[in-house]
């Protein structure tokens, strides 16, 4: 039984046997669904936090509950962005099913969780998922005009404790931390900040950032003093990365629970990331001052994972054992470098070269989360020993653009894009993973999982198929064309009153420039690239002929 499986067992075995008080003494709470408040802790334990200054400014841990009543699907139709693309109804109707599920799943917290907001739910076991939501906000920020989805991220913030500490699940009925802080899979990935950039971007909502900006930057300095190594580098566990059941850890230790006195290559290629975007929005707020320490770290961060990660010889990144050795598993936690500029142009491009390799990662649906050749590889995926990941896919394929690789960005989207289409021919839905091997799902995953699957009909078709993305900073809209099929979307939110619809028409091969139709409401400027080359055009409001 694989380690998710046995987890929701042991799951509905508590519940069962409505042990909710025991829950509470295990969360370190006084009351099930109130988060300790000062020094009210729960009596079993120590009061032992070192208060961090930042959660005296978080203003969602005392929030009152705000509940929003999800519309319905067919209303948000009418709001929801509508792509176009002929000859490809399918993709269509997947886009739109997606809605429909995610849609289904909003919920409003239950009274005893103590969350402030209606959210969207994870689709796995009832709890709220830090590694899930962060992935899910992703895609349903393109639906914020029609229900704010964003807010599911407040429900973690409510839950900060007075040390900055966040866990990464929730119980989604008592809203009490699924682990306490101490244990090493308790919290990871750290990449809720990931997400609030891409609403940022997308929205420019600054009164957001001014309050999200103390509570992300006091849990990573919760991170900072709880999870590095003496040498300054980071650990956590298989639960921790949100890659289960990788066999990363040295085989004396468990790969689930342990953090295998070992340096995490994602783990530190996260907090560089994302120590950069907390320095982003800190000159947003004009308080990137107060956090020089995360700055500093990014620099370190930088240094150590280029010297004591990287094997020039076969050009990949890799997890460094106690001894100083490193691992040899080419896991797909790797390509956070991708959103980093740890390797210079040459390294990138044979790293990069990795995910063509069919006797790795270029596989009938790649990318699977562990290479082909590895020994405990599994056709069928089990879960992260060859799984192929909605989360993990959109990172690899967003960084492959981010770093100029635009036509294996492309690629990939389609193969990865077609896979899922495939099977949701065959099923009507979506599914938690996929089988690397075949068109089918991963074994024992989950169905209707809206859930980050969303991702894959909505944010992959937008951004890496179509290549439409929006920068309301930069008050750009990046259009990179590929396909030569008529293809588009109508009601694309940028700004608080932004509304765009952008056409292209179709094309009798990929060099030929395209021709767009573009209707705005804002004057915004339009990066457009395609393969036989690239200019820059003002959008003006009202139509636009390019």
């Amino acid at each position: 039984m694989d380690s998710r499986r046995k987890f929701l067992r042991n799951t509905a075995l508590i519940a069962a046997s409505a042990t909710v008080p025991n829950a509470a003494l295990r969360a370190g709470e006084k009351t099930p669904g109130k988060l300790p408040e000062g020094d009210d802790i729960q009596s079993t334990y120590k009061n032992t936090y070192i208060k961090n200054i930042f959660v005296t400014e978080n203003e969602f841990r005392n929030a009152k509950p705000t509940l929003v009543a999800a519309p319905a699907f067919q209303q948000a139709r009418e709001i929801l962005p509508s792509p176009v693309w002929k000859g490809n109804d399918l993709a269509i109707d997947m886009y739109w099913k997606a809605w429909e599920i995610a849609f289904r799943n909003i919920k409003d917290p239950a009274p005893t969780s103590g969350f402030t907001c209606s959210y969207i739910d994870t689709a796995y076991n009832g709890n709220i998922f830090m590694w899930d939501s962060t992935f899910i906000t992703m895609f349903a920020r393109y639906g914020t005009r029609a229900y704010p989805f964003q807010q599911t991220l407040n429900n973690f913030y409510a839950k900060q404790h007075p040390d900055g500490f966040i866990c990464r699940e929730i119980w989604g009925q008592s809203g009490l931390d699924c682990f306490h802080r101490y244990d090493p899979t308790s919290t990871g990935p750290n990449l809720i900040p990931w997400s609030e950039l891409e609403y940022f971007q997308q929205f420019g909502d600054l009164n957001r950032l001014h309050k999200i900006f103390p509570v992300l930057c006091a849990y990573y300095q919760w991170l900072q003093l709880n999870r590095r190594w003496q040498d300054g580098s980071y650990w956590s566990s298989g639960w921790g990365t949100g890659m289960d059941n990788q066999p990363r850890v040295q085989k004396q230790y468990n790969p689930i629970y342990s953090n295998g006195f070992m340096t995490w290559l994602d783990t530190c290629l996260q907090q560089l990331y994302i120590g950069k975007i907390l320095v982003e929005f800190g000159f947003h707020t004009e308080r990137w001052q107060e956090i020089e320490d995360i700055e500093e770290e990014t620099k370190f961060l930088k240094k150590y994972i280029r010297e004591k990660l990287w094997d020039p010889k076969t050009a990949f990144l890799y997890d460094r054992y106690a001894d100083g050795s490193l691992g040899t598993l080419k896991s797909i936690g790797a390509y956070w470098a991708l959103w980093t500029d740890i390797l210079e142009p040459a390294e990138l491009k044979r790293f990069v070269a990795h995910l063509n390799d069919p006797k790795t990662f270029a596989r009938k649906h790649p990318i699977p989360s562990m290479p082909a050749d590895h020994e405990k590889y599994q056709a069928d995926g089990r879960y992260w020993q060859g799984g192929v990941w909605a989360p993990t896919n959109y990172m690899v394929i967003s960084g492959l653009r981010k770093k100029n690789f635009r036509a294996e960005a492309f690629e990939l989207a389609r193969k990865h894009h077609d896979q899922v289409m495939q099977v949701f021919k065959e099923t009507g839905t979506f599914f938690e993973y996929y089988a690397p091997e075949t068109t089918s799902p991963g074994f024992l995953a989950r169905p209707d999982f809206i859930g980050w699957t969303g991702l894959v009909p909505i944010s992959i078709l937008f951004e890496s198929i179509f290549g439409i993305t929006g920068n309301l900073q930069q008050n750009t809209i990046e259009w990179d064309v590929r396909l030569v099929e008529e293809h588009g979307i109508d009601r694309y939110p940028i700004g608080t009153e932004g509304l765009l619809s952008l056409r292209c028409a179709a094309r009798s091969n990929n060099k030929q420039r395209p021709q767009l139709v573009i209707e705005s409401n804002v004057a915004m400027k339009l990066k457009l690239n395609w393969n036989g080359g690239a200019e820059t055009l003002q959008i003006k409001p009202g139509s636009n002929k390019f």
